[in-house]
Parts: C-alpha cells; sequence; structure tokens
C-alpha cells in the first residue's frame, strides 16, 4: 500500500496521511494483479478508518480537536506531540471475534488503524495540551499564548 503525504488544501496546518485509492478494487495498494482484486485484499492497517473525522476550531484561548472516535475506548486512542509541532491522533478499533456458528448478513462497521496528524501554528503550547473522551467524541485541547504586544519605544524629535 502507498501512503501519499500532502497538505489539506483547505487546512495549511494539517499533515494527513492518504491513499485516494485506498478502499478501492483497483487502489494502489492492491498486491494482487487481477484486475478486480478482492476488498479482502486491502492493507487492514491503514484500511479501515483512516479517515476518522475530525473537527479543528480555534478560540482566542487555544485550538479544539474534536474527533469521532465511536465505540472506543480511551485506552485504544493515543493522542501524541511528534517533532514540537505536530499533533498525531491515531487509534485501533478491534474487528469482532467471529464464533463458528455466526453467519453475518452485513459488516458495514469499519475495524483497524487510524492516523491523522495536524501541524499546530507557532503559538501553540505544547506542553499544556490536554485530551478528554466523551459519548464516542476526543476532545483535544492545545491552549495558546497570548499575543506578544509590540514594545513601542518613542523617540524624541530634535529640531
Amino acid at each position: 500500500m502507498s501512503l501519499i503525504r500532502r497538505s489539506n488544501v483547505f487546512d495549511p496546518f494539517s499533515l494527513d496521511i492518504w491513499d485516494p485509492f485506498q478502499g478501492f478494487p483497483f487502489g494502489s495498494g492492491s498486491s494482487n494483479s487481477s484486475l478486480f482484486p478482492s476488498f479482502a485484499n486491502t492493507n487492514s492497517e491503514t484500511a479501515a478508518f483512516a479517515g476518522a473525522r475530525i473537527d479543528w476550531k480555534e478560540t482566542p484561548e487555544a485550538h479544539v480537536f474534536k474527533a469521532d472516535v465511536p465505540g472506543l475506548k480511551k485506552e485504544e486512542v493515543k493522542v501524541e506531540v511528534e517533532d514540537g509541532n505536530v499533533l498525531q491522533i491515531s487509534g485501533e478499533r478491534n474487528k469482532e471475534q467471529e464464533e463458528k456458528n455466526d453467519k453475518w448478513h452485513r459488516v458495514e462497521r469499519s475495524s483497524g488503524k487510524f492516523m491523522r496528524r495536524f501541524r499546530l501554528p507557532e503559538n501553540a503550547k505544547t506542553e499544556q495540551i490536554s485530551a478528554a473522551m466523551e459519548n464516542g467524541v476526543l476532545i483535544v485541547t492545545v491552549p495558546k499564548e497570548e499575543a506578544k504586544k509590540p514594545d513601542v519605544k518613542s523617540i524624541q524629535i530634535s529640531g
């Protein structure tokens, strides 16, 4: 599976790992040379919910990230800061155990790993980041430094 690193056009601070053909039967992640390999052949490491939905809003005090992670426990989600200014949110939903007598009629809920990365702006206080889980939503708060007021020095005009 090829992972392509691109910045989101609409969000210059984001750094997403994205494969535009992920999940398609003819995708670049296919190791099978047939024209239409099975979806089961896709790499489950990134196939599942690699596109976890995350909102990012900026308030006067902080940057707030809200990620939909339904059904996950806080132990199954990681929030990390890489290289001092890249916020990484990742996790894994394990596949449901299949019993011998089970007969599946439909499987729509995804399982597997996900990872999202966001380049934080310079005013982020990365040492004070906090995270909380509430009703299947991960909320990550990144406080902002106060805007520095420029020092103004009056200069006497001679003459």
